[in-house]
């Protein structure tokens, strides 16, 4: 296998910590250890042995991940270093060179470079942007048509990245039954789920069809990316198949990571973190609406979830080159609409202070307005 680069990836590795302002981050902003602890339980938590873990996930751990699920097991669990991991061991395990795969897009880009690297004939089932009508258009019929007899897996990110746009249960039935014609896998990553704007709780891929992995993490809607926790959900002879992959991979999770996550997992942590989650949502989208509302510069699709969305703009600059020039120029970083393969567009993340999103905005506008004014010179 040989892997491309991961552009948006990299992107952000090499600068987000380069620059006064950073909106590149499709998640909550982090919480602290102690914010998470809340005091509890410090002199136990100190008493952790920093051994291997159970390299699958604790027992406790899956349990309270199962709990979220109806109708889950714990066998149905895999824990994993990420939701990064646990979507590279589904890809691993299940996909080889020449399966026909078909991938939502746009997308985080990562299982497209999976399935590149694997071989595998990839196609694109693209959601279509309406800045009319304010709306991203799922275009199910041109999945249904896309389908055949050879396709292996369909795989989409819902609450979707970057558009924010969510496929409820009406559609995520309609495709269950599209991939059960053919026997095709179904992989949704469900990492955005608990960051709803405008729609009610995402439904979950989980009990619509018995070929479904699902993945997830704490990362995003729970603020907590430095653990590194997230999981596979699917069949339990596919999760052990999982496992075997992973034994070749990172081996286990870090001992207090595990303790941690069990902790946010236990019900009344979680509603409270998630309520946090939302409060930051309720408290930033609006800023980012006065803004675009008052400028000629930008034009969004507001998210249905997710602290991110993508703005088009219309001046005649290819995206990779603006979010460079706002980079060295504005010292801020924002994700380029190619690394989506959308140029024309640029992803914004509002899940930071909300001052940082006004200041990264303003400067957004500045650099347009100067690229305007160097057009008509």
């Amino acid at each position: 296998m040989k892997f491309d680069t991961f552009k948006m990836e990299r992107w952000q590795s090499m600068w987000e910590n380069e620059v006064e302002l950073n909106l590149s981050d499709s998640g909550i902003s982090p919480l602290t250890l102690n914010e998470l602890i809340e005091g509890e339980g410090v002199e136990s938590l100190l008493e952790t042995r920093l051994a291997y873990t159970q390299t699958n996930g604790t027992h406790e751990l899956r349990e309270r991940i199962a709990a979220l699920y109806p109708g889950a097991r714990v066998e149905n669990v895999e824990v994993t270093n990420g939701t990064a991991e646990a979507n590279l061991l589904a890809a691993l395990t299940l996909i080889q060179a020449d399966d026909e795969v078909i991938v939502q897009l746009p997308n985080y880009m990562q299982l497209w470079g999976v399935f590149q690297a694997l071989g595998a004939r990839t196609g694109a089932w693209n959601l279509a942007p309406d800045l009319g009508a304010g709306r991203w258009h799922d275009r199910l019929d041109e999945l249904d048509e896309m389908v055949t007899p050879r396709t292996r897996m369909i795989a989409l990110c819902n609450p979707n990245n970057p558009s924010g746009h969510v496929l409820g249960a009406d559609e995520l039935d309609r495709v269950a039954a599209i991939a059960d014609r053919v026997g095709a896998w179904v992989l949704v990553d469900e990492i955005y789920q608990g960051m709803e704007i405008s729609s009610g709780p995402t439904p979950t891929m989980w009990g619509r069809y018995d070929k479904v992995i699902v993945t997830n993490s704490l990362s995003k809607s729970y603020g907590l990316p430095g653990l590194r926790i997230g999981w596979i959900l699917g069949p339990e002879s596919t999760v052990a198949e999982c496992w075997r992959t992973h034994d070749y991979t990172t081996i286990a999770m870090g001992a207090l990571s595990d303790r941690l996550a069990c902790g946010v997992l236990e019900t009344a942590r979680r509603d409270r973190v998630m309520v946090r989650t939302q409060e930051i949502l309720k408290r930033n989208l609006p800023v980012v609406v006065q803004h675009v509302s008052k400028t000629e510069n930008l034009k969004p699709i507001l998210p249905k979830a997710g602290a991110f969305l993508m703005l088009s703009y219309e001046e005649r600059i290819n995206s990779s080159e603006l979010a460079e020039r706002l980079r060295i120029e504005k010292s801020l970083l924002v994700v380029p609409g190619d690394h989506f393969g959308m140029d024309g567009w640029i992803r914004i993340g509002f899940g930071d202070e909300t001052n940082h999103i006004e200041e990264g905005l303003s400067r957004i506008d500045a650099l347009l307005n100067e690229v305007r004014h160097a057009g008509t010179s």
